[in-house]
């Protein structure tokens, strides 16, 4: 058998399936629950591989991807071809291709520090050329194109599967995970933009959150009082949980599963059903304690609420950018698309109640993960990689880059205002039009929902499905003069770190928060812990 992989490189987690070439057959498939890099978001990967080495972030990419090969059954040496997708950053990390571009929104600092822009379009080369491949001497990497910026190949995946190249309807697609891609088309003209929610729409920075996986919470419904957690399964399908009391955590019934998490799905399912049952008004939760209960003791407090109103938020600011700068009104918009993990497995209604679809949006599709999908289709057809560039060239002029968008910071505020501070939400249609921006309007009584795929990965292959819940990469050092006082350990708040003999410190990236946390570093007394001297290890 000729054996090929696709690899989605994802910001939260990679999903790699091994295809058998010769018949386009899935064999198996390999997710993991974050990604190698330190940090929670896409920003902090980007810190850390400027600040820290791009050498070091590589490798840690090039140990996850390899390591996931391992767990696929396939042989660098007998492997005869490679595709990945995924956003800019994450791409040029696994390739080692700098990435200051990539860190600066506006040319003129590009210019006064003399950043070179990279070249991103589609490419075929031999993988053996990437620094830690050398093994795979007869296989060659397929690499899809980049839009602009932040939008990459993982955005043009989510253009091209919404069918939004041979329509002429106004319609917008958005990818719920961390970095929000979305694309909006109207009238002939198709424009893009990146909201960069925040890992709570993938399950992070929400106390209890976890990636879409068995055993995590992902949908939950109010049967009376209680609410009935609905739990993946091994298949990643929806099964009964426990039916909980959500005031007190009290187990009214079993379910068939046992959970250890809520996926981001399950987070914008228990806000709409906390806000329609009036266990949340904005912007707290009504309960006596301040928490939500699910089973299992897993809880939602608070703070989990303000996080994942930024992530709703940034969403909703994104979309009004983008009908802003096609000058048309959100009440044009009647169609959408949804992808990613999260908008897969979403409950598309209730993102719709809670503002993560546009109000006006009478028609919703659920596509599943395109990412992967379009890295499948190069694999198989490298005239479907040259299709994509040739796409890709032509929507490139009509980025809009929200870091430096007026638009998008006036929305983004409002919106701010609206889920931490609890404005009305008549006052924010009204500051809207007092902005000149896009208005909200009422939620549309009718939707129908087209829901084209069960899971974001349709098929997973004969040998199934593998959760690699360890990435298995590491960074170390030996700290010089280390006085055994082990604060940094003490300090880091996901266990990511653990002290060995002669001073030699370990720490588990896919637990890291990187720049969003460096507890470790501040904590040492002798000032001794300096990132800088971390080395990559797969042990």
């Amino acid at each position: 058998m000729r054996i090929g992989v696709a690899i989605d490189l994802g910001t939260s987690g990679f999903r790699a399936q091994k295809i058998d070439l010769e018949t386009g057959e899935i064999k198996k498939t390999v997710i993991t629950l974050r990604n190698p890099l330190p940090g929670a978001n896409v920003m902090d990967h980007l810190d850390f591989a400027i600040h820290y080495g791009l050498d070091k972030a590589h490798g840690l990419s090039a140990t996850a991807v390899k390591n996931i090969l391992a767990e696929l059954g396939v042989d660098l040496a007998e492997m005869e071809k490679f595709s990945i997708c995924g956003n800019p950053i994450q791409l040029s990390i696994f390739q080692g291709i700098p990435i200051e571009d990539l860190a600066y929104a506006g040319e003129r600092k590009k210019q006064k520090y003399h950043i070179e822009e990279q070249n991103r379009d589609a490419r075929i080369i031999p993988l053996a050329e990437i620094e830690g491949f050398e093994e795979a001497a007869n296989c060659k990497l397929f690499v899809p194109p980049a839009i602009k910026h932040e939008v990459g190949a993982d955005a043009l995946a989510l253009i091209v599967k919404a069918g939004m190249i041979e329509s002429n309807e106004i319609a917008i697609a958005t990818d719920y995970g961390t970095n929000a891609e979305m694309a909006l088309k109207a009238n002939g003209v198709i424009y893009t933009g990146s909201a960069a929610a925040g890992p709570a729409l993938e399950g992070q920075e929400i106390e209890y959150g976890s990636i879409a996986s068995p055993h995590t919470i992902s949908d939950v419904e109010f049967e009376g009082e209680n609410l009935r957690c609905y739990v993946l399964d091994r298949d990643m399908t929806a099964t009964r949980g426990d039916l909980v009391n959500p005031k007190t955590g009290e187990i009214i019934e079993k379910g068939e599963l046992t959970a250890k998490g809520i996926t981001g799905t399950g987070v914008i399912a228990l806000i709409e059903a906390g806000m329609r049952n009036k266990l949340i008004v904005l912007p707290k939760i009504q309960t006596p304690d301040g928490v939500l209960h699910l089973q299992d003791g897993i809880k939602f407090t608070n703070k989990d609420l303000i996080e994942a109103g930024r992530a709703i938020g940034a969403i909703r600011a994104g979309h009004i950018t983008l009908c802003a700068s096609a000058g048309i009104d959100m009440e044009e918009l009647q169609t959408a698309h949804m992808s990613g993990a999260a908008g897969t497995y979403m409950d598309a209604a209730k993102a719709h109640k809670v503002g993560m679809i546009p109000y006006n949006a009478n028609y919703v599709s659920q596509i599943g993960n395109t990412s992967l999908t379009v890295a499948r289709e190069i694999l198989l057809s490298e005239d479907r990689l040259w299709e994509l560039q040739t796409i890709a060239k032509e929507i490139v002029g009509t980025h809009v880059m929200f870091a430096t968008s007026d638009a998008f910071k006036e929305a983004y505020m409002l919106e701010l205002a609206y889920w931490n501070e609890g404005m009305a939400f008549k006052m924010l249609q009204k500051f809207l039009k007092k902005k000149k921006l896009p208005i909200i309007g009422e939620p549309s009584s009718i939707l129908k929902i087209d829901r084209q795929v069960e899971r974001d990965i349709p098929e997973l292959g004969e040998e199934g499905l593998e959760v690699l819940e360890k990435v298995g990469t590491y960074l170390t050092m030996v700290i010089e003069g280390c006085e055994g006082c082990h604060k940094c350990v003490k300090v880091c708040p996901n266990g990511a770190l653990r002290m060995e003999e002669n001073g030699t410190v370990k720490i588990r990236t896919d637990l890291c928060d990187g720049a969003n946390c460096q507890r470790c570093l501040h904590a040492c007394p002798d000032d001794r812990f300096k990132w800088e001297n971390l080395t990559v290890t797969g042990k």
